[in-house]
């Protein structure tokens, strides 16, 4: 996950994709199977920092694919139905990222959860000290977030929803949350998935970030559309992924991409060896790649 906090929104941000080509035609909802043997294409990935407040950026860019926020200033300022119909006419498939198991305390839902009678926020999480864990799994969070971001999101013409933080299960201090277990909150993190499934029907794609293994969860696969994957073979930054958790999380995204399911890899590398080499992966793999610096500050060319 990487997202930048409210003060620095004015930051220019864009990730640029690097697969091997460029001009693939993005893969759109619902996936089929010969959709997903095509080619790997390329993808975007901005979260904030919006030239001028636009999408003309994103637009002009070459890759077929993008995710960006739901919201242009990471609030309430929420993209257009006519700004994502202008992504559309210029050849993107466009994927809304918000985070599922999580608040930001810059997000305008804060408030409200925080009010919330359920006690719905628990620890903050380390990393990210605007970000705090939240009981995803409780009715309040649905009706407070899930559900009006996913309303938002089928209303701006979005294809799709880029679900970030499944991981939480694996990170909820179990201090807060007694009785809860690291299992009873991975059924709890794939239910969720499969209520946004559910909800959403055929207006959106269902495509969580990170925690491949839930695909071991009852009805999870189903539901989903795809996976976006981050720090395959590089984590922040040029620094080989060798633990043992980076070929778990290899093997899992092929088990989702052998599914027929799209496969949206990122990596954090600056050194052109090992941008060359990611894009090999990517190539090898069939996933649709981008390699970033891990500030996101900028347009990444694609691989060649």
């Amino acid at each position: 996950m990487r997202r930048l906090p409210a003060a620095l929104l004015a930051v220019p941000l864009l990730l640029a994709a690097c697969t091997p080509d460029v001009n693939a035609d993005p893969l759109g909802e619902p996936l089929t199977e010969d959709s997903a043997e095509a080619a790997p294409g390329s993808w975007l990935y901005q979260l904030s920092g919006y030239e001028d407040g636009t999408l003309d950026a994103v637009a002009a860019a070459p890759q077929p694919t993008a995710v960006v926020d739901l919201a242009r200033d990471g609030g309430d300022g929420y993209w257009t139905a006519e700004e994502i119909g202008a992504l559309h006419e210029a050849g993107k498939t466009v994927y809304a990222y918000f985070t599922m198991g999580s608040i930001e305390t810059y997000r305008p839902e804060y408030d409200a959860v925080a009010a919330s009678g359920a006690d719905l926020i628990l620890n903050q999480w380390g990393d990210w000290p605007d970000e705090y864990f939240v009981k995803y799994w409780e009715q309040d969070w649905w009706d407070l977030v899930m559900r009006p971001r996913l309303d938002q999101a089928a209303a701006a013409g979005f294809d799709g929803v880029y679900l970030d933080v499944p991981n939480a299960y694996e990170e909820i201090d179990l201090a807060t949350v007694p009785g809860e277990t690291r299992e009873t909150l991975a059924r709890k993190m794939a239910d969720l998935v499969i209520a946004a499934d559910e909800y959403a029907g055929a207006d959106l794609a269902i495509l969580p970030q990170n925690s491949p293994e839930l695909i071991d969860q009852d009805g999870y696969l189903d539901a989903i559309d795809g996976i976006g994957i981050e720090e395959l073979w590089f984590l922040n930054a040029d620094t080989p992924c060798d633990e043992d958790w980076c070929a778990e999380n290899l093997d899992n995204t092929r088990a989702v991409h052998d599914a027929g399911k799209l496969v949206l890899a990122v990596d954090y590398a600056a050194d052109p060896a090992n941008k060359a080499a990611a894009c090999a992966h990517y190539a090898e793999e069939g996933f649709w790649g981008a390699v970033a610096g891990v500030d996101l500050d900028t347009v990444y060319d694609p691989c060649q």
